[in-house]
């Protein structure tokens, strides 16, 4: 990441303005009525009103309810005051910020996050937690964050945390450029639609003016905190010019299909323990006990992990298909699991689902669908279509079991993930062990001699 200055003059507004900002293809316009609430993660307080001042007020004005969600408090800004401690500038910054979103959207809820300005990228998981708890039901959500091309770290952090969490709550995640303005030259200019779709939002004057005033508000930004060396001004004139405009631009970016759960393979070669907790082993055991057969076909294992369950799950059956997304769980499972009866297989579902090749259309069709401990790490709409693709392939039997307490950092629960597979599938519920910890529920055909209920 190359360094910039902000004390360095900087490419003027003039130039931008005579390519019209983005000459190099022609925007598609950011339609509000897409969507029913907004959420903006900015990485400092001032970030909200310079990126998307304008959309916030625009979005109040039509009733949309907002959230601003602050990383830091901004301490960093002026290391070398001889007048402000970082404590000061903190205090400073966030009366600056909740005046400013006031001044925007006098309804928005403001939630300062309290992390390290300058080091938020140590801190990303509590900041996607932080955004998925606000964003919770992605449903008709638009997400705004910083740039990650921005040439700031904090604003990198920022976009990496809202993109995990656009990709857990299925909200619409945009970027907007914000130093981009102030460093890069027209040449540049393809760096922004590289990231992503650009989208512009023209502001009506009622957010031009309210953008404008709540810039004005970020006082310790825009003017000198004193006359001493240390105190000047961050924002200078030339670079506030570039948030007068009567648009504001975004970034659409490619969602990242990167799960967090490869991560965390590829850091433990067991990150759940499975092979060594007791909760692991007697929660096996009942999954296994609850299958209505001694012997079945084929079982579909759906986000297998280290394939603990799947090396139990063969003994029930002909074989077993054990399907994750993760190549750092496959290759750990592949690793310790030569049983000959599991076929391990790296497969992203929903989108995707594992092959058969004796099938009339290609696709697996399987005596035993048993989704463990898995569901709640899709996004709601993900799972919706997960239950959708376990219902089309026609299973007779389907096993679900999920741990019963909290996700923290993730929208569903195991009530909810039940729920969806509840409300989609065609099979009547057959049996439910609630656990204090877990919670075992099967969808079966009823089967002679057998009472479904």
């Amino acid at each position: 990441m190359t360094a910039f200055d902000h004390r360095d003059r900087g490419t003027e507004e003039a130039v931008w303005r005579e390519l019209n900002v983005v000459s190099c293809e022609t925007p598609a316009p950011l339609d509000l009525s897409e969507f029913d609430r907004l959420v903006v993660l900015a990485a400092h307080p001032d970030d909200e009103t310079l990126m998307c001042g304008g959309l916030i007020s625009m979005a109040a004005a039509q009733g949309m309810p907002v959230d601003v969600l602050v990383a830091t408090d901004g301490e960093a800004s002026h290391p070398d005051s001889p007048t402000h401690t970082p404590d000061d500038l903190a205090t400073v910054r966030r009366r600056e910020c909740a005046s400013a979103v006031t001044r925007l959207a006098p309804q928005a809820h403001l939630r300062f996050l309290r992390l390290p300005d300058g080091a938020t990228s140590q801190h990303t998981e509590s900041m996607t937690t932080a955004t998925v708890e606000t964003v919770g039901d992605g449903s008709g959500c638009l997400l705004v964050s910083t740039w990650r091309g921005d040439r700031h770290p904090d604003h990198r952090a920022a976009a990496l945390s809202a993109s995990a969490a656009a990709w857990r709550t299925d909200a619409v995640h945009l970027e907007t450029p914000l130093w981009f303005w102030h460093w890069a030259s027209p040449s540049d200019l393809p760096m922004l639609s590289r990231d992503g779709r650009l989208l512009t939002l023209g502001l009506d004057q009622a957010a031009r003016s309210a953008k404008q005033s709540a810039v004005t508000t970020h006082e310790s930004q825009v003017k000198p905190l004193g006359p001493e060396p240390g105190n000047e001004a961050l924002l200078h004139h030339g670079v506030l010019t570039h948030f007068s405009r009567a648009t504001e631009t975004f970034i659409r970016t490619v969602p990242d299909r990167h799960s967090p759960l490869d991560d965390l393979h590829r850091h433990s070669p067991d990150p759940w323990s499975t092979r060594t907790r007791w909760y692991e082993t007697r929660k096996r055991a009942l999954t296994t006990a609850a299958l209505p057969h001694s012997c079945t076909g084929t079982i579909l294992e759906i986000g297998c992990s280290v394939g603990t369950l799947a090396a139990e799950l063969a003994d029930r059956c002909d074989r077993v298909v054990a399907v994750d997304e993760s190549p750092a769980a496959l290759a750990a499972a592949r690793r310790t699991i030569q049983d000959p009866r599991v076929d391990f297989r790296q497969c992203r579902v929903p989108e995707q689902w594992p092959s058969d090749p004796d099938s009339a259309d290609g696709e697996l069709h399987p005596d035993v669908v048993v989704l463990s401990e898995t569901g709640y790490f899709l996004s709601p709409r993900r799972m919706l279509a997960l239950a959708g693709r376990i219902r089309d392939s026609g299973a007779p039997v389907v096993l679900a079991c999920h741990w019963r307490h909290p996700l923290v950092g993730w929208p569903l629960d195991a009530t909810a993930v039940h729920a969806a597979l509840a409300e989609t599938l065609e099979l009547p519920e057959s049996l439910r062990i609630e656990d204090p910890d877990f919670e075992v529920i099967m969808w079966s055909v009823p089967t002679d001699g057998e009472d479904a209920r």
